[in-house]
Order: structure tokens, then C-alpha cells, then sequence
């Protein structure tokens, strides 16, 4: 009999059943409340400590941003049960229907293969979100405490990890799908997370491409995301990956499909989403959506940066392990990048580390050039830069008005009631909801 609901509402009613009966699914939800509780009862307690020592003076204020003290770290759990917890849910609701034959009777039925894959990436996505009721609820204890939200930085938080969980969803679907037993899958699933920590360090030690390519994987952007950047290049990038990983999910499961043509269809989606990759990385939009605008300069100095005329050029003579590069890339050059893509910055350095070419005649130079002019510098702060950059375009340094120095949000607060929360409440509630879960269904 047909289904009175239509068959994609039928799917994705059998597709949560599956989940519900997933002890994968219990396992993690029982497990990220603690690990999100730990993270956060630790980020309170040092926010605290440092808020009664300190007080809000200029030059401080970041350091009491909650987007940095609390929700970065809070957050952070989520990332970790997206990397090791989420895998076997995904994996086990795309390979079980393989294991119990279920997927060649749903075969027998004419619909897509591509809608098989969604009504499984929605419930996973659904999964996730409820998943996600931790750090939640550790934005209802902050504002409890007497703690301030931003609600723009908080969004980009959640919606990095959003995307971040939905990169895991899709890699998850693909191996499981590509592959005929949930072990192999999840040993290619890490596999591929392994791998994108290796891409990270090579990026630090090389630089160059290796820097590029590095800035699209999930570790990259997610710590953009909770420093309340949002890029749309990363943004694109990261949708093209989740539409391959759920599209190669979807080609693989036709099983009666020929190996050959299931190749050849992988091979023609792997190519173009890699020419759309390229053509996303050249967009250069951003959002800094933090409330410390902790991505940007102020806004003085991006309307003074925006009129410098001609393409700028900066030569730094830093190996990549040097902490002075580090710190000039990501408390200086990152910033400008969002004002003018148009600099070009060229690292020179004749080992990875530098440690024994501090003697040498140029090292720790930067020099800023533009068509008729050249400056050296040492400085690699924020400050140092602009002051470069001012002198070598003969302009002066705008004033910094009152209202744009963010003066932070200090508050000296325990976490009360978080470790009954997060380590008891929190566990004994998803203990019922699965016991109730199996009562109902047996």
C-alpha cells in the first residue's frame, strides 16, 4: 500500500527510527553533556579568576570577551564529539541498511539515490542540533551568572560548527556508502580527519600553498568561526565538500549500478567540485562578527587603510616557526587581508625554524613597499604594522575614538549548579530518554 504521507516523509520517519535504535546515537549524547561541562566550568573559572585580579582597563579588553573565554572553549567539546562521536552515528545509519539488506529492498522503490542520501543528512543534521543542547544551555547558565551576550559572535559559533559537523556527515557517508563494512569506513573516516591535521602542520612549517590549502580544513575554520570570522570563501568551500561527500554517498549506494560508471560518476563530481573550490577560494568577503571586532582594525584605520593608493608589497624575512611571524600573521597581516586582498606578502627565510639565522644581515626585516616608496621595520604587532604602513603611504595616524576601544566584559562568577547540570541532570536525562526509547519500541 502506498503511503498516504508521501514516500520521502515515510523515509525520513524510518531513517529516525534507525537513529533512535542507534546506540551510537545514545553514546554520544550521552557523553558530549560531560565534555561540554568540563570545558565550560573550566573557561568560567578562569574567566572569573582573571576578572577579579584585573580590572577593564584599555588593553585588556580582549582578554575578557566571552566570545574568547568562554564560548571558544565551551564550544570546543562540540568539535571533538564532531570528530570522534559523530563518525559512528553517521556511519552506522548509512552502512546499517547495507548490513541488514534493508537498502535493497529501498531500491526496489523509484527514487532518487541523491534523496535517500538527503532524508539521511537531514536526520543526521537533526541529530547534531539536539546534540548541541550542552553549550546551549551553557549560554542560559552564563546569562544566570549575570554574564553578557552577543548575539551575532554566538551565531557564528554555532553555525561553525554547524558546517563542521556536516563535513564530518558527509565524509562519513561517503566512505560508508564507497565501502562494505562500518569498520572500514570509519578507519577512512579517520583517516581523512588524520590527514587534515598533517595538511595543518605542513601549512605551519612551509607556509605558502600548504598555508592556503590549510585555511579550508574543518580545524582552520571552525577556529575562525569561534573567533567570530566568517568568511564566505570557507563558507562555499565547505558546502561544495558536504554536497560531494553526500553526492559520492548517493553514487555509491546504487548497488546495481556497474562498479565502472559509479567511477567514472565519482571521478566527473570530483572534478568539478574541485574547480568550484578554486573558483570560491578567490572570494575575499568577510564578517567579523565579534563584539571586540577582534578580526579588524578599528574602523579609522580601515577607512585610512582603504585609501593608500596602489598595490602594497610586504617582504618578511621570518622562517615559518618563528613565533614573530606568527604573531605578525595573525594579529596584523589577517586583518589587512580583509581590507585590501589586494597586498601581496612574500615570506624569505632559508630554514623552517630561524633559529640559527638570527645573525644573519636582513633577518627580521619587513620591508613595505609601494611604487615609489620603501620602508623598513622590526615590528610585528598590530600597531607596528599600521605605523609602517602610515609612513610608507606618508599618511598620519587617524585618531582612535573612545567608543571604538572595547573595553571587555569582566565578571567574577562560579559555576554554580554547572557540574550537577552537565554531570548528573544532563546523563540521567538522556539514561531515560533512551530506557523510555526501548520500552516504546519493544
Amino acid at each position: 500500500m502506498r503511503s498516504p504521507s508521501g514516500p520521502f516523509t515515510w523515509l525520513l520517519r524510518k531513517e529516525w527510527r534507525e537513529l533512535m535504535a542507534s546506540r551510537s546515537w545514545w553514546v554520544m549524547l550521552l557523553l558530549i553533556g560531560p565534555l561540554v561541562g568540563m570545558a565550560f566550568i573550566s573557561a568560567v573559572r578562569t574567566y572569573g579568576e582573571l576578572s577579579g585580579v584585573n580590572g577593564t582597563v584599555a588593553g585588556v579588553g580582549e582578554a575578557f570577551s566571552p566570545l574568547i573565554g568562554i564560548w571558544a572553549p565551551t564550544f570546543s567539546a562540540c568539535e571533538l564529539a564532531a570528530a570522534f562521536l559523530l563518525p559512528f552515528v553517521a556511519i552506522r545509519l548509512v552502512s546499517g541498511d547495507r548490513q541488514s539488506g534493508a537498502l535493497k529492498l529501498e531500491l526496489q522503490h523509484p527514487m532518487p539515490a541523491m534523496a535517500r542520501m538527503s532524508a539521511k543528512a537531514i536526520v543526521l543534521l537533526a541529530a547534531w542540533i539536539i546534540a548541541s543542547l550542552p553549550p546551549l544551555l551553557g549560554i542560559v547558565l552564563w546569562r544566570l551568572y549575570g554574564g553578557t551576550t552577543y548575539a551575532p559572535e554566538l551565531t557564528a559559533v554555532f553555525a561553525g560548527h554547524v558546517l563542521n559537523a556536516g563535513l564530518t556527515v558527509a565524509l562519513a557517508c561517503a566512505t560508508a556508502a564507497v565501502t562494505d563494512h562500518p569498520s572500514t569506513a570509519a578507519i577512512l573516516t579517520l583517516g581523512v580527519t588524520v590527514g587534515t591535521w598533517i595538511l595543518n602542520f605542513a601549512a605551519a612549517v612551509h607556509g605558502g600553498l600548504w598555508d592556503r590549502a590549510a585555511g579550508y580544513t574543518p580545524t582552520a575554520m571552525v577556529a575562525e568561526f569561534q573567533h567570530g570570522l566568517v568568511r564566505l570563501d570557507a563558507v562555499l568551500v565547505a558546502c561544495t565538500l558536504i554536497a560531494l561527500g553526500c553526492g559520492l554517498g548517493a553514487t555509491w549506494m546504487r548497488l546495481g549500478v556497474p562498479v565502472r560508471r559509479r567511477v567514472g560518476e565519482s571521478l566527473l563530481a570530483g572534478v568539478t567540485a574541485l574547480v568550484a573550490i578554486v573558483v570560491f577560494a578567490r572570494v575575499s568577503v568577510s564578517w567579523d562578527l565579534s563584539e571586540a571586532r577582534a578580526n579588524s582594525f578599528s574602523r579609522p584605520d580601515e577607512t585610512a587603510l582603504a585609501r593608500v593608493r596602489g598595490p602594497l608589497r610586504i617582504d618578511v624575512h621570518l622562517a615559518a616557526e618563528d613565533p614573530r611571524r606568527v604573531d605578525l600573521e595573525q594579529r596584523a597581516l589577517s586583518k589587512l587581508r580583509r581590507i585590501r586582498p589586494d597586498i601581496q606578502v612574500r615570506y624569505t627565510a632559508a630554514t623552517s625554524i630561524g633559529l640559527f639565522e638570527q645573525t644573519a644581515e636582513h633577518y627580521g626585516e619587513i620591508w613595505y613597499e609601494l611604487p615609489d616608496r620603501k620602508v623598513i621595520s622590526r615590528a610585528t604587532t598590530a600597531d607596528g604594522v599600521l605605523a609602517s604602513i602610515y609612513e610608507v603611504a606618508g599618511l598620519s595616524p587617524p585618531a582612535t575614538a573612545e567608543e571604538d576601544v572595547f573595553r571587555g566584559h569582566p565578571l567574577a562568577a562560579e559555576p554554580k549548579g554547572a557540574a550537577a547540570l552537565f554531570y548528573a541532570i544532563w546523563p540521567a536525562a538522556v539514561g531515560a530518554a533512551a530506557f523510555w526509547n526501548r520500552r516504546r519500541d519493544s
